[in-house]
Protein backbone atom coordinates (compact mmCIF):
# COMPACT_ATOMS: atom_id res chain seq x y z
CA UNK A 1 0.00 0.00 0.00
CA UNK A 2 1.19 3.67 -1.34
CA UNK A 3 2.00 5.28 1.83
CA UNK A 4 -0.30 7.96 2.12
CA UNK A 5 0.96 12.23 2.23
CA UNK A 6 -1.38 14.83 3.94
CA UNK A 7 -2.24 17.52 1.10
CA UNK A 8 -0.70 20.00 3.10
CA UNK A 9 2.71 18.62 2.65
CA UNK A 10 2.01 16.83 -0.92
CA UNK A 11 0.94 20.43 -2.52
CA UNK A 12 3.26 22.79 -0.36
CA UNK A 13 4.26 25.17 -3.11
CA UNK A 14 7.60 24.90 -5.09
CA UNK A 15 8.56 27.86 -6.30
CA UNK A 16 7.13 31.59 -6.23
CA UNK A 17 4.52 31.55 -8.51
CA UNK A 18 2.51 28.41 -6.52
CA UNK A 19 2.78 30.26 -3.29
CA UNK A 20 -0.97 31.41 -3.12
CA UNK A 21 -2.04 34.63 -1.45
CA UNK A 22 1.03 36.43 -0.43
CA UNK A 23 1.80 38.63 -4.45
CA UNK A 24 3.39 41.69 -3.01
CA UNK A 25 5.90 39.63 -1.04
CA UNK A 26 6.71 36.92 -3.53
CA UNK A 27 7.55 39.17 -6.06
CA UNK A 28 9.91 41.74 -3.77
CA UNK A 29 11.67 38.08 -3.28
CA UNK A 30 11.82 37.39 -6.90
CA UNK A 31 13.30 40.72 -7.90
CA UNK A 32 15.63 40.65 -4.71
CA UNK A 33 17.02 37.05 -6.79
CA UNK A 34 17.57 38.72 -9.87
CA UNK A 35 19.61 41.80 -8.83
CA UNK A 36 21.54 40.54 -6.53
CA UNK A 37 20.75 42.98 -3.89
CA UNK A 38 20.64 40.76 -0.72
CA UNK A 39 19.92 41.81 2.58
CA UNK A 40 21.98 40.08 5.48
CA UNK A 41 19.07 39.06 7.43
CA UNK A 42 15.12 38.45 6.94
CA UNK A 43 12.51 38.43 9.14
CA UNK A 44 9.28 36.61 7.88
CA UNK A 45 6.22 36.80 10.33
CA UNK A 46 2.29 36.43 10.33
CA UNK A 47 -0.71 33.96 11.25
CA UNK A 48 0.05 29.94 11.07
CA UNK A 49 -0.37 28.40 7.96
CA UNK A 50 -0.01 31.31 5.34
CA UNK A 51 3.24 30.60 3.92
CA UNK A 52 6.25 31.75 5.91
CA UNK A 53 8.34 28.62 6.39
CA UNK A 54 7.72 27.70 2.72
CA UNK A 55 8.50 31.33 0.80
CA UNK A 56 12.02 31.25 3.09
CA UNK A 57 12.77 27.25 1.78
CA UNK A 58 11.53 28.92 -2.06
CA UNK A 59 13.91 31.78 -1.33
CA UNK A 60 16.62 29.61 0.08
CA UNK A 61 16.78 27.62 -3.08
CA UNK A 62 16.72 30.51 -5.33
CA UNK A 63 19.86 32.08 -4.24
CA UNK A 64 21.72 29.32 -4.33
CA UNK A 65 20.61 28.25 -7.58
CA UNK A 66 23.34 28.38 -10.58
CA UNK A 67 20.67 29.02 -13.53
CA UNK A 68 18.00 30.90 -11.80
CA UNK A 69 14.89 31.76 -14.56
CA UNK A 70 14.99 35.46 -16.44
CA UNK A 71 11.66 36.54 -13.41
CA UNK A 72 14.02 34.76 -10.44
CA UNK A 73 12.47 31.56 -10.18
CA UNK A 74 14.83 28.40 -9.18
CA UNK A 75 15.67 26.24 -11.87
CA UNK A 76 14.95 23.05 -10.01
CA UNK A 77 17.75 21.48 -12.49
CA UNK A 78 21.01 22.34 -11.03
CA UNK A 79 23.10 20.15 -8.43
CA UNK A 80 22.19 22.97 -5.82
CA UNK A 81 18.22 22.65 -6.36
CA UNK A 82 18.40 19.18 -6.87
CA UNK A 83 20.28 18.78 -3.50
CA UNK A 84 17.38 20.78 -1.74
CA UNK A 85 14.93 19.33 -3.17
CA UNK A 86 16.13 15.70 -2.48
CA UNK A 87 17.06 16.67 1.15
CA UNK A 88 20.58 16.47 1.16
CA UNK A 89 22.28 19.99 0.65
CA UNK A 90 25.08 21.55 2.92
CA UNK A 91 24.59 24.75 2.37
CA UNK A 92 20.75 25.30 3.38
CA UNK A 93 20.07 24.55 7.67
CA UNK A 94 16.95 24.83 9.02
CA UNK A 95 16.61 25.25 13.55
CA UNK A 96 13.42 24.92 15.08
CA UNK A 97 13.91 27.42 18.10
CA UNK A 98 11.01 25.63 19.92
CA UNK A 99 12.83 22.87 20.47
CA UNK A 100 16.57 24.49 20.59
CA UNK A 101 16.07 27.58 22.25
CA UNK A 102 19.17 27.38 24.40
CA UNK A 103 22.16 29.44 24.17
CA UNK A 104 24.02 26.42 23.46
CA UNK A 105 21.93 25.44 20.31
CA UNK A 106 23.08 29.32 19.06
CA UNK A 107 26.55 29.12 19.64
CA UNK A 108 27.07 25.93 17.57
CA UNK A 109 24.90 27.31 14.80
CA UNK A 110 27.19 30.65 15.03
CA UNK A 111 30.33 28.11 14.70
CA UNK A 112 28.98 26.89 11.79
CA UNK A 113 28.65 30.24 10.07
CA UNK A 114 32.21 30.56 9.76
CA UNK A 115 32.65 27.52 7.70
CA UNK A 116 32.46 29.26 3.89
CA UNK A 117 30.28 27.15 1.60
CA UNK A 118 31.68 24.13 -0.44
CA UNK A 119 29.07 24.24 -3.63
CA UNK A 120 27.14 27.48 -4.31
CA UNK A 121 27.38 31.05 -3.25
CA UNK A 122 25.72 31.69 0.33
CA UNK A 123 24.89 29.66 3.23
CA UNK A 124 21.69 29.96 4.19
CA UNK A 125 19.91 29.85 8.07
CA UNK A 126 15.87 29.13 8.55
CA UNK A 127 15.20 29.84 11.95
CA UNK A 128 12.01 28.95 12.51
CA UNK A 129 9.90 30.36 15.38
CA UNK A 130 12.42 32.57 16.53
CA UNK A 131 10.21 34.15 19.09
CA UNK A 132 11.10 30.51 21.39
CA UNK A 133 14.62 31.41 21.91
CA UNK A 134 15.51 32.34 25.42
CA UNK A 135 17.05 36.26 26.61
CA UNK A 136 20.77 34.41 26.08
CA UNK A 137 20.38 32.67 22.67
CA UNK A 138 19.13 36.57 21.53
CA UNK A 139 21.87 37.50 23.00
CA UNK A 140 24.37 34.92 21.36
CA UNK A 141 22.67 35.59 18.57
CA UNK A 142 22.53 39.57 17.89
CA UNK A 143 26.50 40.36 16.96
CA UNK A 144 26.74 37.76 14.41
CA UNK A 145 22.73 38.91 13.09
CA UNK A 146 24.45 42.28 13.38
CA UNK A 147 27.44 41.76 11.38
CA UNK A 148 27.89 38.22 9.61
CA UNK A 149 30.01 36.85 7.00
CA UNK A 150 29.48 38.18 3.81
CA UNK A 151 28.37 34.23 2.61
CA UNK A 152 25.82 33.90 5.35
CA UNK A 153 21.95 35.44 4.72
CA UNK A 154 19.53 34.62 7.87
CA UNK A 155 15.85 33.93 7.35
CA UNK A 156 13.95 34.26 10.53
CA UNK A 157 9.90 33.64 10.70
CA UNK A 158 8.14 33.89 13.62
CA UNK A 159 4.29 33.87 14.76
CA UNK A 160 4.76 36.22 17.37
CA UNK A 161 6.27 39.39 16.11
CA UNK A 162 5.84 41.44 19.45
CA UNK A 163 8.23 39.05 21.47
CA UNK A 164 11.49 39.59 19.35
CA UNK A 165 13.62 41.96 20.54
CA UNK A 166 14.09 45.34 18.89
CA UNK A 167 17.25 44.93 18.70
CA UNK A 168 17.06 41.98 16.43
CA UNK A 169 14.20 43.23 14.81
CA UNK A 170 15.59 46.56 13.42
CA UNK A 171 18.70 44.70 11.95
CA UNK A 172 16.37 42.73 9.31
CA UNK A 173 14.14 42.80 6.51
CA UNK A 174 10.58 42.40 7.51
CA UNK A 175 7.86 40.85 5.58
CA UNK A 176 4.38 40.54 6.67
CA UNK A 177 2.46 37.79 5.29
CA UNK A 178 -1.42 38.35 5.34
CA UNK A 179 -4.26 35.95 5.61
CA UNK A 180 -5.62 34.52 2.86
CA UNK A 181 -9.10 35.58 1.73
CA UNK A 182 -11.93 32.86 1.01
CA UNK A 183 -12.15 32.82 -2.74
CA UNK A 184 -8.35 32.32 -2.54
CA UNK A 185 -8.39 29.57 -0.21
CA UNK A 186 -11.42 27.84 -2.06
CA UNK A 187 -9.74 28.09 -5.18
CA UNK A 188 -6.80 26.71 -3.66
CA UNK A 189 -9.16 23.73 -2.54
CA UNK A 190 -10.49 23.21 -6.03
CA UNK A 191 -7.50 22.72 -7.22
CA UNK A 192 -6.52 19.74 -5.20
CA UNK A 193 -9.52 17.99 -5.29
CA UNK A 194 -9.44 17.87 -8.93
CA UNK A 195 -6.16 16.45 -8.70
CA UNK A 196 -7.24 14.06 -6.12
CA UNK A 197 -10.23 13.09 -8.12
CA UNK A 198 -12.94 14.41 -5.23
CA UNK A 199 -16.04 16.05 -5.97
CA UNK A 200 -17.42 18.69 -4.12
CA UNK A 201 -20.08 21.25 -3.56
CA UNK A 202 -19.12 24.88 -3.74
CA UNK A 203 -20.74 25.55 -0.32
CA UNK A 204 -19.09 22.75 1.14
CA UNK A 205 -15.37 24.24 0.04
CA UNK A 206 -16.69 27.91 1.48
CA UNK A 207 -17.74 26.00 4.79
CA UNK A 208 -14.01 24.86 5.21
CA UNK A 209 -12.45 28.52 3.83
CA UNK A 210 -14.00 30.10 6.70
CA UNK A 211 -12.92 27.65 9.30
CA UNK A 212 -9.97 27.86 8.64
CA UNK A 213 -9.90 31.39 9.16
CA UNK A 214 -7.24 32.50 6.10
CA UNK A 215 -4.87 29.90 6.85
CA UNK A 216 -3.95 27.65 4.42
CA UNK A 217 -3.01 25.01 6.27
CA UNK A 218 -5.29 24.57 8.49
CA UNK A 219 -7.94 24.28 5.36
CA UNK A 220 -5.73 21.39 3.50
CA UNK A 221 -6.11 19.52 6.70
CA UNK A 222 -10.10 20.43 6.98
CA UNK A 223 -10.12 19.38 3.47
CA UNK A 224 -8.32 15.93 4.27
CA UNK A 225 -10.96 15.22 7.51
CA UNK A 226 -13.96 16.08 5.16
CA UNK A 227 -12.89 13.99 2.25
CA UNK A 228 -12.84 11.43 4.56
CA UNK A 229 -15.80 11.35 6.16
CA UNK A 230 -17.68 12.19 3.02
CA UNK A 231 -15.51 9.00 1.28
CA UNK A 232 -14.70 11.29 -2.17
CA UNK A 233 -18.17 13.45 -2.47
CA UNK A 234 -17.66 16.72 -0.24
CA UNK A 235 -21.33 17.73 -0.07
CA UNK A 236 -22.68 21.34 2.33
CA UNK A 237 -24.25 18.67 4.71
CA UNK A 238 -21.52 16.27 5.10
CA UNK A 239 -19.38 18.84 5.95
CA UNK A 240 -21.75 20.55 8.37
CA UNK A 241 -22.22 17.54 10.15
CA UNK A 242 -18.61 16.35 10.26
CA UNK A 243 -16.90 19.89 11.27
CA UNK A 244 -20.27 20.78 13.64
CA UNK A 245 -20.72 23.71 12.54
CA UNK A 246 -24.03 25.52 12.73
CA UNK A 247 -26.05 26.26 9.06
CA UNK A 248 -25.83 29.67 7.79
CA UNK A 249 -29.84 28.86 7.07
CA UNK A 250 -30.39 29.21 10.96
CA UNK A 251 -29.19 33.01 10.64
CA UNK A 252 -31.46 33.61 7.02
CA UNK A 253 -34.25 32.35 9.15
CA UNK A 254 -34.11 34.05 12.47
CA UNK A 255 -33.59 37.39 10.50
CA UNK A 256 -36.78 36.48 8.37
CA UNK A 257 -38.73 35.82 11.61
CA UNK A 258 -37.11 39.23 13.49
CA UNK A 259 -38.22 41.32 10.49
CA UNK A 260 -42.22 39.38 10.84
CA UNK A 261 -41.78 40.39 14.71
CA UNK A 262 -42.33 36.31 15.27
CA UNK A 263 -40.94 35.98 19.29
CA UNK A 264 -42.04 32.31 19.65
CA UNK A 265 -40.79 30.91 16.15
CA UNK A 266 -37.28 32.22 16.85
CA UNK A 267 -37.25 30.76 20.78
CA UNK A 268 -38.18 27.47 18.96
CA UNK A 269 -35.51 27.85 16.60
CA UNK A 270 -33.00 28.50 18.99
CA UNK A 271 -33.91 25.79 21.48
CA UNK A 272 -33.63 23.33 18.31
CA UNK A 273 -29.85 24.60 17.69
CA UNK A 274 -28.72 24.42 21.87
CA UNK A 275 -30.28 21.00 21.44
CA UNK A 276 -27.77 20.19 18.77
CA UNK A 277 -25.24 20.67 21.45
CA UNK A 278 -24.15 24.55 19.84
CA UNK A 279 -22.97 26.51 22.42
CA UNK A 280 -25.83 30.03 22.71
CA UNK A 281 -22.83 32.63 22.52
CA UNK A 282 -21.23 31.21 19.35
CA UNK A 283 -24.29 31.58 18.06
CA UNK A 284 -24.84 35.10 19.23
CA UNK A 285 -21.92 35.79 17.02
CA UNK A 286 -22.78 34.06 13.99
CA UNK A 287 -25.92 35.68 13.75
CA UNK A 288 -23.79 39.27 14.60
CA UNK A 289 -21.33 38.32 11.81
CA UNK A 290 -24.72 37.19 9.53
CA UNK A 291 -26.16 41.02 10.23
CA UNK A 292 -22.83 42.41 8.98
CA UNK A 293 -22.75 40.28 5.70
CA UNK A 294 -26.39 41.81 5.51
CA UNK A 295 -25.30 45.65 5.75
CA UNK A 296 -22.79 45.10 3.54
CA UNK A 297 -24.55 43.90 0.59
CA UNK A 298 -27.34 46.24 1.46
CA UNK A 299 -24.75 48.67 -0.91
CA UNK A 300 -23.20 47.38 -4.84
CA UNK A 301 -20.10 49.24 -3.31
CA UNK A 302 -19.71 47.36 -0.06
CA UNK A 303 -21.08 43.99 -1.71
CA UNK A 304 -17.08 42.74 -2.47
CA UNK A 305 -16.24 42.99 1.12
CA UNK A 306 -18.24 39.78 1.88
CA UNK A 307 -15.92 37.06 1.93
CA UNK A 308 -18.08 34.61 0.62
CA UNK A 309 -19.07 32.23 -1.99
CA UNK A 310 -20.71 33.51 -5.53
CA UNK A 311 -23.69 31.41 -4.32
CA UNK A 312 -24.30 33.15 -0.55
CA UNK A 313 -23.91 36.25 -1.80
CA UNK A 314 -26.72 35.83 -3.63
CA UNK A 315 -28.59 34.74 -0.79
CA UNK A 316 -27.56 38.00 1.12
CA UNK A 317 -28.21 40.51 -1.60
CA UNK A 318 -31.58 39.23 -1.72
CA UNK A 319 -32.51 39.62 2.05
CA UNK A 320 -30.75 42.51 1.72
CA UNK A 321 -33.48 44.29 -0.16
CA UNK A 322 -35.99 43.24 3.37
CA UNK A 323 -33.84 44.59 5.57
CA UNK A 324 -34.19 47.92 6.29
CA UNK A 325 -31.21 49.99 7.59
CA UNK A 326 -31.99 51.23 10.98
CA UNK A 327 -32.84 47.51 11.77
CA UNK A 328 -29.28 46.39 11.13
CA UNK A 329 -27.66 48.63 12.76
CA UNK A 330 -29.85 48.46 15.88
CA UNK A 331 -29.14 44.54 15.91
CA UNK A 332 -25.92 45.15 15.23
CA UNK A 333 -26.02 46.95 18.55
CA UNK A 334 -27.60 44.85 20.80
CA UNK A 335 -25.51 41.64 19.74
CA UNK A 336 -22.65 43.20 20.31
CA UNK A 337 -23.93 44.33 24.01
CA UNK A 338 -24.74 40.40 24.43
CA UNK A 339 -21.27 39.52 22.89
CA UNK A 340 -19.30 42.11 25.86
CA UNK A 341 -21.69 40.60 28.65
CA UNK A 342 -21.64 37.23 27.53
CA UNK A 343 -19.11 36.16 29.79
CA UNK A 344 -19.85 37.76 32.77
CA UNK A 345 -23.67 36.46 32.44
CA UNK A 346 -24.52 33.66 35.39
CA UNK A 347 -27.29 32.77 33.03
CA UNK A 348 -26.36 32.78 29.88
CA UNK A 349 -29.04 31.24 27.91
CA UNK A 350 -31.36 33.94 29.09
CA UNK A 351 -28.96 37.03 28.09
CA UNK A 352 -29.06 35.20 24.60
CA UNK A 353 -32.77 34.72 24.22
CA UNK A 354 -33.50 38.41 25.85
CA UNK A 355 -31.02 39.22 22.78
CA UNK A 356 -33.14 37.75 20.56
CA UNK A 357 -36.42 38.96 21.67
CA UNK A 358 -35.07 42.31 21.23
CA UNK A 359 -33.98 42.07 17.85
CA UNK A 360 -37.44 40.77 17.08
CA UNK A 361 -38.72 43.84 18.54
CA UNK A 362 -36.74 46.27 16.79
CA UNK A 363 -39.78 46.69 13.36
CA UNK A 364 -42.25 46.10 16.03
CA UNK A 365 -44.60 49.46 15.95
CA UNK A 366 -44.73 51.73 18.63
CA UNK A 367 -47.58 53.10 20.78
CA UNK A 368 -47.96 55.38 23.48
CA UNK A 369 -46.20 53.77 25.88
CA UNK A 370 -43.82 51.32 25.03
CA UNK A 371 -41.58 51.64 21.61
CA UNK A 372 -40.78 48.23 20.11
CA UNK A 373 -37.12 48.55 20.68
CA UNK A 374 -36.51 49.87 23.87
CA UNK A 375 -38.16 51.15 27.41
CA UNK A 376 -40.11 54.46 27.10
CA UNK A 377 -39.45 56.91 30.32
CA UNK A 378 -43.15 57.28 30.82
CA UNK A 379 -43.47 53.46 32.13
CA UNK A 380 -42.46 54.47 35.74
CA UNK A 381 -44.74 57.78 35.69
CA UNK A 382 -47.35 55.76 34.07
CA UNK A 383 -46.69 53.04 37.18
CA UNK A 384 -46.99 55.34 39.61
CA UNK A 385 -50.38 56.47 37.90
CA UNK A 386 -51.58 53.42 38.32
CA UNK A 387 -50.55 52.76 41.60
CA UNK A 388 -52.42 55.91 43.08
CA UNK A 389 -55.74 55.33 40.80
CA UNK A 390 -55.81 52.04 42.25
CA UNK A 391 -55.42 52.45 45.68
CA UNK A 392 -57.45 55.78 47.08
CA UNK A 393 -57.77 54.09 50.57
CA UNK A 394 -54.40 53.43 51.14
CA UNK A 395 -53.42 57.08 50.01
CA UNK A 396 -55.82 58.46 52.41
CA UNK A 397 -53.92 56.63 55.19
CA UNK A 398 -50.46 57.95 54.18
CA UNK A 399 -52.39 61.44 54.22
CA UNK A 400 -53.64 60.64 57.73
CA UNK A 401 -50.32 59.11 59.14
CA UNK A 402 -49.02 62.62 57.71
CA UNK A 403 -51.23 64.70 59.76
CA UNK A 404 -52.28 63.17 62.85
CA UNK A 405 -53.04 66.15 65.04
CA UNK A 406 -56.04 67.71 63.76
CA UNK A 407 -55.09 71.49 63.55
CA UNK A 408 -58.36 73.93 65.04
CA UNK A 409 -59.70 76.41 63.11
CA UNK A 410 -59.71 80.39 63.33
CA UNK A 411 -62.61 80.27 64.90
CA UNK A 412 -61.69 78.23 67.51
CA UNK A 413 -58.37 79.84 67.72
CA UNK A 414 -60.01 83.28 68.40
CA UNK A 415 -62.37 81.70 71.35
CA UNK A 416 -59.38 79.77 73.34
CA UNK A 417 -57.19 83.50 72.98
CA UNK A 418 -60.47 85.31 74.51
CA UNK A 419 -61.49 82.79 77.55
CA UNK A 420 -64.92 82.94 78.95
CA UNK A 421 -66.04 81.41 82.20
CA UNK A 422 -69.61 79.75 80.14
CA UNK A 423 -67.51 78.56 77.35
CA UNK A 424 -67.95 75.12 76.70
CA UNK A 425 -65.55 73.34 74.17
CA UNK A 426 -65.80 73.01 70.70
CA UNK A 427 -65.11 69.89 68.66
CA UNK A 428 -62.38 70.65 66.04
CA UNK A 429 -62.86 70.94 62.67
CA UNK A 430 -61.27 67.88 60.61
CA UNK A 431 -60.22 69.71 57.23
CA UNK A 432 -58.80 66.54 56.14
CA UNK A 433 -61.80 64.39 56.28
CA UNK A 434 -63.85 67.19 54.52
CA UNK A 435 -61.64 67.52 51.40
CA UNK A 436 -60.27 64.58 49.06
CA UNK A 437 -56.85 63.52 49.70
CA UNK A 438 -54.14 63.84 46.91
CA UNK A 439 -50.75 61.56 47.08
CA UNK A 440 -47.72 63.35 46.43
CA UNK A 441 -44.50 61.44 45.51
CA UNK A 442 -42.78 63.84 47.94
CA UNK A 443 -45.15 61.73 50.72
CA UNK A 444 -42.94 58.47 49.62
CA UNK A 445 -39.88 60.30 50.42
CA UNK A 446 -38.39 60.39 47.01
CA UNK A 447 -38.89 62.08 43.91
CA UNK A 448 -37.83 62.06 40.48
CA UNK A 449 -35.68 65.27 40.95
CA UNK A 450 -34.10 63.16 44.14
CA UNK A 451 -33.49 60.06 41.77
CA UNK A 452 -31.74 62.72 39.46
CA UNK A 453 -29.78 64.73 41.99
CA UNK A 454 -28.43 61.84 44.14
CA UNK A 455 -28.77 61.57 47.84
CA UNK A 456 -26.04 63.42 49.27
CA UNK A 457 -27.30 66.68 46.92
CA UNK A 458 -29.56 69.15 48.69
CA UNK A 459 -31.56 70.77 46.59
CA UNK A 460 -31.79 74.31 47.53
CA UNK A 461 -33.59 75.51 43.63
CA UNK A 462 -36.52 73.63 45.44
CA UNK A 463 -35.77 75.59 48.81
CA UNK A 464 -36.26 78.47 46.73
CA UNK A 465 -39.86 77.77 44.86
CA UNK A 466 -40.88 76.00 48.57
CA UNK A 467 -40.94 79.86 49.93
CA UNK A 468 -44.50 80.73 50.12
CA UNK A 469 -45.56 83.15 52.26
CA UNK A 470 -48.11 82.11 55.14
CA UNK A 471 -51.55 83.51 55.04
CA UNK A 472 -52.73 86.94 55.98
CA UNK A 473 -52.83 86.01 59.98
CA UNK A 474 -51.68 87.91 62.60
CA UNK A 475 -52.24 85.12 65.79
CA UNK A 476 -50.33 86.01 68.86
CA UNK A 477 -47.24 83.52 70.16
CA UNK A 478 -45.21 82.87 72.93
CA UNK A 479 -41.52 81.46 73.35
CA UNK A 480 -42.95 78.20 73.97
CA UNK A 481 -44.95 77.90 70.74
CA UNK A 482 -41.90 79.33 68.87
CA UNK A 483 -39.53 76.50 70.36
CA UNK A 484 -42.07 73.87 69.52
CA UNK A 485 -42.74 74.44 66.28
CA UNK A 486 -38.71 74.98 65.51
CA UNK A 487 -38.26 71.36 66.90
CA UNK A 488 -41.91 70.27 64.74
CA UNK A 489 -39.76 71.65 61.68
CA UNK A 490 -36.49 70.33 62.51
CA UNK A 491 -38.09 66.68 62.61
CA UNK A 492 -39.84 67.31 59.22
CA UNK A 493 -37.18 68.24 57.39
CA UNK A 494 -36.31 66.30 54.32
CA UNK A 495 -33.79 63.17 54.70
CA UNK A 496 -30.96 65.20 52.74
CA UNK A 497 -30.79 67.99 55.64
CA UNK A 498 -30.56 65.30 58.26
CA UNK A 499 -27.47 66.55 59.56
CA UNK A 500 -28.30 69.55 59.24
CA UNK A 501 -31.70 69.49 61.38
CA UNK A 502 -30.00 67.75 63.92
CA UNK A 503 -27.51 70.71 64.69
CA UNK A 504 -30.17 72.70 64.86
CA UNK A 505 -32.40 70.99 67.10
CA UNK A 506 -29.30 72.04 69.47
CA UNK A 507 -30.08 75.90 68.97
CA UNK A 508 -33.22 77.71 70.22
CA UNK A 509 -34.91 80.77 68.46
CA UNK A 510 -35.37 83.69 70.73
CA UNK A 511 -38.10 86.11 70.31
CA UNK A 512 -36.10 89.71 70.71
CA UNK A 513 -38.71 91.83 69.50
CA UNK A 514 -41.96 90.69 68.81
CA UNK A 515 -43.06 89.56 66.44
CA UNK A 516 -38.97 89.42 65.76
CA UNK A 517 -37.00 86.18 66.05
CA UNK A 518 -33.37 85.95 66.51
CA UNK A 519 -31.41 82.33 65.78
CA UNK A 520 -27.60 82.56 66.59
CA UNK A 521 -25.36 80.02 64.88
CA UNK A 522 -22.59 78.92 66.77
CA UNK A 523 -20.57 78.29 63.72
CA UNK A 524 -19.64 80.19 60.26
CA UNK A 525 -20.26 77.07 58.61
CA UNK A 526 -23.65 76.36 60.10
CA UNK A 527 -24.59 80.15 59.39
CA UNK A 528 -23.98 79.60 56.06
CA UNK A 529 -26.02 76.43 55.98
CA UNK A 530 -28.96 78.26 57.59
CA UNK A 531 -28.73 80.92 55.17
CA UNK A 532 -29.01 78.40 52.16
CA UNK A 533 -32.52 77.78 53.58
CA UNK A 534 -33.54 80.98 55.54
CA UNK A 535 -36.64 81.29 53.07
CA UNK A 536 -38.00 77.97 53.82
CA UNK A 537 -37.48 78.29 57.75
CA UNK A 538 -39.06 81.54 57.58
CA UNK A 539 -41.82 80.65 55.68
CA UNK A 540 -42.53 76.94 57.70
CA UNK A 541 -42.36 78.92 61.38
CA UNK A 542 -44.63 82.15 59.93
CA UNK A 543 -46.85 79.07 58.97
CA UNK A 544 -47.08 77.22 61.57
CA UNK A 545 -47.21 80.10 64.21
CA UNK A 546 -50.12 81.43 62.20
CA UNK A 547 -48.25 84.58 61.98
CA UNK A 548 -47.66 86.43 59.05
CA UNK A 549 -46.03 89.41 60.69
CA UNK A 550 -43.15 87.39 61.88
CA UNK A 551 -39.70 88.52 60.86
CA UNK A 552 -36.76 85.88 61.03
CA UNK A 553 -33.05 86.92 61.53
CA UNK A 554 -30.43 84.87 62.09
CA UNK A 555 -26.64 85.93 63.05
CA UNK A 556 -22.93 84.05 64.02
CA UNK A 557 -22.99 84.03 68.01
CA UNK A 558 -20.32 86.68 69.62
CA UNK A 559 -17.46 84.88 71.61
CA UNK A 560 -19.30 85.07 75.08
CA UNK A 561 -22.28 83.55 73.44
CA UNK A 562 -20.68 80.50 72.39
CA UNK A 563 -21.71 77.68 75.32
CA UNK A 564 -19.31 74.79 75.94
CA UNK A 565 -20.52 71.47 74.86
CA UNK A 566 -20.46 69.78 77.92
CA UNK A 567 -19.78 65.60 78.16
CA UNK A 568 -22.12 63.61 79.58
CA UNK A 569 -19.93 63.26 83.46
CA UNK A 570 -20.44 67.39 83.09
CA UNK A 571 -24.03 67.01 82.67
CA UNK A 572 -24.55 64.60 85.62
CA UNK A 573 -22.62 66.86 87.72
CA UNK A 574 -24.25 69.55 86.94
CA UNK A 575 -27.94 67.83 88.13
CA UNK A 576 -26.03 66.77 91.13
CA UNK A 577 -25.40 70.35 91.91
CA UNK A 578 -28.81 71.38 91.21
CA UNK A 579 -30.86 68.52 92.68
CA UNK A 580 -29.27 67.02 95.81
CA UNK A 581 -32.65 64.09 95.47
CA UNK A 582 -30.11 62.55 92.66
CA UNK A 583 -27.03 62.69 94.78
CA UNK A 584 -28.55 61.06 97.82
CA UNK A 585 -30.48 58.22 95.58
CA UNK A 586 -27.08 57.79 93.95
CA UNK A 587 -24.56 56.95 96.96
CA UNK A 588 -27.28 55.12 98.30
CA UNK A 589 -27.74 52.64 95.63
CA UNK A 590 -23.46 52.93 94.72
CA UNK A 591 -24.54 53.85 91.16
CA UNK A 592 -21.74 55.25 89.13
CA UNK A 593 -22.02 57.12 85.66
CA UNK A 594 -20.13 54.65 82.94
Amino acid sequence: MENYIVSARKYRPMTFDSVVGQAALTTTLKNAVKSGKLAHAYLFCGPRGVGKTTCARIFAKAINCENPSADGEACNQCESCKSFNEGRSYNIFELDAASNNSVENIKSLMEQTQIPPQTGKYKVFIIDEVHMLSQAAFNAFLKTLEEPPAHVIFILATTEKHKILPTIISRCQIYDFERMTVSEIINHLKMVAQKESISYEEEALNVIAEKADGGMRDALSIFDQAASFCQGNITYRKVLEDLNVLDSDNYFRITDLALQNKVPDIMLLFNSVIEKGFDGGNMMNGLASHMRNVLMAKNPETLPLLEVSEQQRLKYSEQAQKCPATFLYKALQILNSCDINYRQSSNKRLLAELTLIQVAQITQPEDEDVPGAGRSPKRLKSLFKNLIVSQPQAASRVVAAEKPIARPTKAARHRDAVPTPSATPQPVEDTAANSKPVLKLGAIGMTFKDILRGPDKPDYAKDKEEEQPAPDEQHAFTQDELELQWIAMCNRMPRQYTGLAQRMKNMTPVITNYPNVEIVADNPLLLDDIKQIEGRIHATLSRGLHNSDMKLSIRLAKPEEVKKILTKREVFDEIRKKNTAIEKLRNALNLELT
